[in-house]
């Protein structure tokens, strides 16, 4: 996107000095975000729930190098509430959260959820039970038949997730794939799981929950959005109202980055509308 669109888009996924994986200032992101005219602009760093308290408690060999994201997830929250607090700005600020494995931690989760500081919380799922998070993974040590066991440990834990946590939006459903198409070419055919995604649907559509279409695969060589076209037609299927757009950008320069293409999707895919999140309800924009 450059800037100057006229186009008022949003933002609704986006990571600043206070996710582990970031250095972005804070106020150079939402800088630029109000010269991009952005309608809504989301800040939701990283908390990954089943890392929330200090290294010492996960006892020998827990599989992350990340710890104590209570404190980070402090340390974001309290910022960008502040900051609203005396905020001007044409472009509506969002205080989110990106909250990471909420079922492997459900007293953590529930923090969360009832932190009224909070206009948006997504649901993430970037590590399964057993395993290193997808981006840590080696692949080319994976032969065709643990590529699909894992991934079909991945949407089952899409489900519990979608069924037993509570979040706005569902982040990123094709996440589990970004690495290994991009590291080793394997891309395999998730038709397989199409049932139990179609389930995972259903259940956020009939709780008045959404999904993202999530751009940053477009920029960083997967060549698509996460999830593709066919997999944001199949929650509109399921009665899925929902849907944000995020970049997911984790610097100020790829704020709003291919947000453009991310409407295309959701147009193509018959959604009239996409959402923001203020004080955890849904604020509709038309996109017709």
């Amino acid at each position: 996107m450059k800037e100057g669109d006229t186009m008022k888009l949003m933002d609704c996924h986006t990571h600043t000095q206070f996710s582990f994986d970031s250095d972005a200032p804070i106020h150079d992101c939402i800088m630029r975000a109000e010269r991009l005219g952005l309608k809504a602009f989301a800040i939701t760093d990283h908390c990954e729930c089943n890392w929330w308290y200090p290294r010492e408690h996960y006892g020998e060999e827990p599989q992350s190098e990340d710890f104590d994201f209570a404190l980070d997830y402090e340390d974001s929250v309290s910022e960008v509430d502040f900051i609203k607090g005396s905020y001007s700005g044409r472009t509506e600020l969002i205080c989110g959260i990106e909250m990471g494995q909420g079922h492997h931690a459900p007293e953590a989760a529930a923090k969360i959820a009832a932190d009224k500081r909070l206009d948006f919380i997504i649901g993430s799922l970037h590590q399964i039970r057993g395993e290193w998070d997808f981006y840590y993974i080696d692949y080319s040590k994976y032969s065709e038949g643990d590529i699909y066991d894992l991934l079909e440990r991945y949407f089952r834990e899409i489900y519990e997730m979608c069924t037993k946590v509570d979040f706005d939006v569902l982040a990123h459903l094709t996440y589990c794939l970004r690495y290994m198409k991009q590291r080793n070419g394997i891309e395999p055919d998730i038709s397989r799981f199409d049932d139990i995604i179609a389930e995972s649907f259903r259940s956020l559509a009939q709780n008045g929950r959404g999904i993202e279409i999530n751009t940053s695969g477009l920029r960083q060589g997967f060549g698509d959005c996460f999830p593709s076209l066919k997999y944001v037609k199949m929650f509109r299927d399921m009665g899925g109202e929902i849907l944000s757009i995020g970049s997911d950008a984790h610097n100020a320069a790829d704020i709003g980055a291919n947000i453009s293409e991310g409407l295309e999707t959701a147009r193509a895919a018959g959604f009239r509308r996409v959402a923001y999140f203020k004080e955890r309800r849904p604020i509709f924009i038309d996109i017709t």
